[in-house]
């Protein structure tokens, strides 16, 4: 089984930076993308920013210049580097991990329990 235990939400001030992390545990696993989508209270869950396992990657243009994701292959890492943090990127996290077995075909989306950021003040 493949679980996804998200760490970096908390309470910044607006200009503030955060570091989000997911470490995708399991055993065999093939990881083809890592992603952080958001959920703003009556908002739609949107994609942030997505990086394949060669290392491309994917920005909203909301967040461009200011978000960088990256990820550490050997430990089944995701990281969301949030700097210039606006109020209106105050949501739940989630980061979400496209992965199969190895030596199987089928991939499976997983998904951490989301980690709240709140900025204020």
């Amino acid at each position: 089984q493949v679980q996804l235990v998200e760490s970096g939400g908390g309470l910044v001030q607006p200009g503030g930076s955060l570091r989000l992390s997911c470490a995708a545990s399991g055993t065999d696993l093939s990881i083809s993308l890592m992603a952080w989508y958001r959920q703003a209270p009556g908002k739609e869950r949107e994609l942030v920013a997505s990086i394949s396992s060669r290392g491309s990657t994917n920005i909203v243009a909301s967040v461009k210049g200011r978000f960088t994701i990256s990820s550490d292959n050997a430990k089944n890492t995701v990281y969301l580097q949030m700097n210039s943090l606006k109020t209106e990127d105050a949501a739940v996290y989630y980061c979400a991990v496209v992965a199969r077995r190895v030596g199987n075909l089928r991939s499976t989306d997983y998904w951490g329990q989301g980690t709240q950021i709140t900025v204020s003040s």
